[in-house]
Order: structure tokens, then sequence, then C-alpha cells
């Protein structure tokens, strides 16, 4: 495999990778992002023959949403975990779709035959590249001329919820985001490189991308099924886990008590459902990137 990123080889293969991949298996063939996979299909607007590379495919929600439109083409997943691979492997076999495939790779890097795809689609996936000009006009080369690039990304980390509520309760402050922001005990979240709406704009026009269009749409997210359930969630997950890891006074469980009881209040019938902000991005590539 041809690899740019051997951090989130190591992230998403480890118990990151692990704990996401189990948490996917809990969710059935409704994923923890069905709304969102909705929006980004279609604005995508799949056609019954595309031919569709879904980056950073995870579990596979999104890939086999779009194998259900595209049902006389094809659409190929890629993402760097093992774990959350053989996760979406099995979901399709549950649903017996015979045009999606799954391959892990690293897509700022894979060798793409070029032009084999009428559309690229990702949710959440985009998001942890080295260098997102390399990797965005790599994709775009996977292009044919004309296709379409869609994906999910988050706003600015104090507008998701999500995020800084289970950050506040580890860091047992109040919930206020640009505090909470200002008091994070690291660099910022390399999950929000892409949560400014002009930087993904120059990002995307110096790969080679015209007619972008960033589009902010607010979608919960859903964590588990209870609050204990969406305390591992956060837990495993890097920038919450990283604030365990950086103190030395707090322990694990307690750690696991805190996310619990913040928590606890968003505890509904469907799951842990935290508020959420993100971008619905288009683009369309050119056939040419000066990157």
């Amino acid at each position: 495999m041809n690899l740019a990123n051997k951090h989130q080889l190591k992230a998403w293969n480890g118990d990151e990778g692990v704990a996401w991949a189990e948490a996917a298996g809990l969710d059935g063939e409704e994923g923890r992002n069905t709304e969102l996979s909705r929006q980004l299909i279609t604005t995508a607007a799949i056609g019954m023959s595309d031919h569709v590379l879904d980056v950073g495919c995870g579990a596979g929600e999104s890939t086999l949403l779009a194998a259900r439109h595209a049902s006389a083409g094809h659409v190929a997943g890629i993402d760097l975990s093992a774990p959350m691979l053989e996760q979406a492997r099995l979901a399709a076999a549950a649903t017996r779709l015979g045009n999606v495939t799954f391959q892990q790779a690293d897509a700022q890097v894979h060798p793409f035959a070029k032009g084999t795809f009428d559309a690229a689609i990702s949710m959440y996936g985009v998001m942890f590249f080295a260098d997102p000009v390399a990797a965005f006009a790599n994709i775009g080369r996977a292009l044919r001329a004309g296709g379409r690039l869609t994906f999910v990304c988050p706003q600015q980390p104090e507008q998701c919820a999500w995020y800084v509520i289970p950050v506040a309760a580890l860091l047992a402050v109040p919930p206020q985001p640009h505090d909470v922001i200002a008091r994070y005990p690291g660099a910022r979240p390399v999950m929000f490189s892409l949560s400014d709406a002009a930087r993904l704009d120059e990002v995307l026009t110096k790969a080679g991308f015209t007619a972008v269009s960033v589009k902010p749409t607010r979608v919960p997210h859903a964590f588990g099924r209870t609050a204990a359930e969406a305390a591992d969630t956060f837990l495993a997950s890097g920038p919450t886990r990283y604030i365990v890891e950086q103190d030395d006074e707090l322990t694990w469980d307690e750690a696991h008590a805190r996310l619990e009881t913040a928590l606890r209040a968003y505890e509904l019938a469907d799951g842990v459902l935290l508020p959420g902000a993100q971008w619905l991005v288009s683009a369309c590539w050119t056939g040419e990137s000066a990157a």
C-alpha cells in the first residue's frame, strides 16, 4: 500500500479504529450518519450507471447507500482502517449488493487509474490528509473530466456540540464553546483541518477543482444507544482520548464517569444524539491540476 500518513494508519488500525468499527456493527443498516449520508448522496447526484469512489469510507454506510443509487454502476470504498473495512464488507454481504468493493488504501497517494470515476464522495474522510492539496489532486485525477466531488466535513469546533460537550466534561469546565477550545491541552485536532470555509475553497481550487460550493448544514450525531456506550466511543476517539492520556490525575474510570454524566442529558429513545454543524461541499474536476 502506498502511504503518505503513517500516523493516521496507526490510529485507525489501533484502538480507535477497532472502537469505531465495533460501534458501527451495533448500528445495523441504519448507521450513525444516516441523514448526513442521504444529504451527501443527494448532493452528489449519483446516477444509475455511475462509477463512484468513496474516500475514507469507514464501515461503509455512505458506500452502500451510493451503491443503491448506482445500481447499474459500481462503488469503490477505500479507507486506511482494516477493522472498519472488515465491518464494511460484512455490511455489504448482508445487503447482498454486488456492485461494491472495498480496499485498504491512502487516497493521497493511491495510484488510481486516471479518469475511472464519475463521482467521488466522502463522509468525514478528507480532514486527515497530510497534504490536502496533493490528496484532492490525486482524487481529482481519478475522476473523468467534469466529474463531481462531494463530501461532508465539520464546521469550526466551537460550533460542534459533539466536540464541546465531551471535552468540557473531561476538563471539568462549563461547556462554553470558546472557553473549551482555548483550554484544550494540545494542538487543534486534525479533524478540524478543513473547518474554515475559505480554506476549503482555497484547497480545492489549488487542487484543480472548480465550481466549489460550501454549504452549511446541521445534523445531530448518534454516538451510541446509551450514555455509557457513548462514553466508550468518546474514550476511543482521538481528541477526547488525548485529554485523558495527558492528564496524570485523571483515571480512565473517572473520565468515563464524567462523560456518562454529561451525555445522559442527550440520551433519547433513538440513542445519544449530540448537535452537529457540518459543511456540505461540492466541486467539479477540471481535468488538470497544478499540484
